[in-house]
């Protein structure tokens, strides 16, 4: 009989019920009734629970004692399988394409080890919004790669934006990409820089809890972004999230203006230094909260290029400037330092072996690109306040404004990965606003 992780009492009394992993059972204890789906339970677990999935799709662990008492009143299910549904394309809906790449919103639970495992196939992620039949027309689904975000790396960006330039120049409406939430805002970033003259929109979405839980966004954030990629009618990379902890609408976020914020909340992602392009509800809605390009009919271009020695590093308190100078023997061709507030490193510092100035002069000298974002996140870099870093602009530091050190960072290694670029170049088309990752307004309202 399959009870993985169960001993003692509480195995012998699943085992007389004829009870095994996936059946329906009724537990009854001084507590009260509990009824649910029989869950395996991991090494790690108090020897004297059971583990049950309710009905509302949460999981609940009961105390078992002597004189407690189980029955069965269901057969087995396969808790590892879920049905794929086949994918129709309809005439009569507007037709967009799907790119799967992992993550929480393509996950389940392993029961036996306690964690959560990216395993769901495009096909069974669908299988959990099964309203989008009704929305759109799905005309491909894709799957270059499976694979948890914080593995991904340029070489990922790079087959995403073949995917998806191949796919808006397909005749679709649009695109939905999906992946795991933790480096999103890379992803989105390298999109908007790699697809040149983008002529239809690029959903970017997730999920923060997996489908088998009561508390799964992913339905919400795909159905969401299905009906932005869908009606839109725009052009831009985005990213498309729960607006509040609760269901009921997602905000649509300019893809080099977006940032995870909280590690688990539901609403976790916010346009920095920006207001969402967006609202969408749904029902259909779609509210504009600002103004976005627009569709077009000529193809877009792929432009899909990173220089792999780029890197992005912290200045801190008492940070050594061997840090820099690391990367300079390392030949790195560019650096992005996340500086504090207005611009700063450490230079006049009571220890000279701490200051920057000579290991920022030495990588400037030597050819590399070293670019400055500020940590604060909202506000900007200048160059022009403090003593520190009116030096660091003489040097030929690019201060970034208001542009987020992880978007400095992609576009950075994008510019960099083009043949005849030389550092001047870069560092001139760092300052040029390309894809919306610089706002020259900042506005009271979008520091909340």
């Amino acid at each position: 009989m399959d009870l993985p992780g169960y001993g003692g009492i509480v195995k012998q009394a699943l085992e007389k019920a004829g009870a095994q992993v996936g059946s329906q059972i009724l537990v009854k204890t001084k507590q009260g009734s509990f009824e649910g789906v029989l869950l395996p339970k991991t090494a790690y677990s108090a020897s004297g629970l059971i583990v049950l999935k309710l009905d509302s799709g949460y999981n609940t662990a009961i105390t078992f004692s002597a004189g407690d008492s189980i029955e069965k009143i269901g057969g087995g299910s396969r808790l590892e399988s879920r049905p794929s549904i086949v994918v129709k394309a309809r005439k009569d809906l507007p037709k967009i394409s799907l790119v799967s790449t992992g993550g929480t919103i393509a996950a389940r639970v392993d029961y036996r080890l306690g964690g959560v495992k990216t395993v769901l196939t495009p096909q069974e992620i669908l299988e959990t919004t099964p309203e989008l039949s009704q929305i759109v027309s799905l005309t491909s689904i894709k799957s270059p790669f499976i694979m948890w975000s914080e593995n991904f790396s340029p070489q990922q960006w790079i087959r995403m934006a073949k995917e998806c330039v191949s796919e808006l120049n397909s005749g679709v409406n649009g695109v939905v990409l999906t992946q795991g939430t933790d480096t999103i805002g890379y992803t989105s970033a390298a999109l908007s820089f790699m697809i040149k003259d983008q002529n239809k929109p690029v959903v970017v979405t997730g999920a923060q809890r997996s489908p088998d839980r009561g508390s799964f966004d992913g339905k919400q954030n795909l159905i969401c972004s299905s009906v932005y990629a869908a009606n839109s009618n725009t052009s831009e990379t985005v990213v498309a999230f729960h607006s509040s902890s609760s269901d009921g609408s997602c905000d649509v976020m300019r893809g080099t203006k977006v940032r995870k914020m909280h590690s688990t909340r539901r609403d976790a992602f916010k346009s920095i230094n920006d207001s969402p392009i967006a609202r969408v509800y749904p029902s259909g809605k779609i509210d504009f909260l600002q103004k976005t390009s627009q569709s077009k009919k000529e193809d877009c271009v792929l432009d899909a290029v990173f220089e792999e020695k780029t890197t992005l590093v912290k200045a801190y308190p008492g940070s050594n400037p061997e840090l820099i100078d690391f990367f300079v023997d390392k030949k790195y061709r560019g650096i992005v330092v996340e500086a504090t507030a207005l611009g700063q490193v450490p230079t006049h510092t009571s220890d000279e072996k701490f200051s920057w100035s000579n290991s920022i002069k030495r990588a400037i000298d030597d050819g590399v690109v070293v670019a400055f974002a500020t940590q604060c996140l909202y506000g900007v870099v200048s160059p022009y306040v403090y003593e520190g870093a009116r030096e660091m602009d003489k040097l030929g530091v690019v201060y970034c404004s208001d542009m987020l050190s992880e978007t400095a960072f992609v576009k950075l290694g994008w510019l960099l990965g083009h043949k005849g670029f030389d550092e001047k170049k870069v560092s001139a088309l760092m300052k040029e606003n390309l894809r919306g990752e610089y706002n020259p307004r900042l506005k009271e309202r979008e520091f909340e």
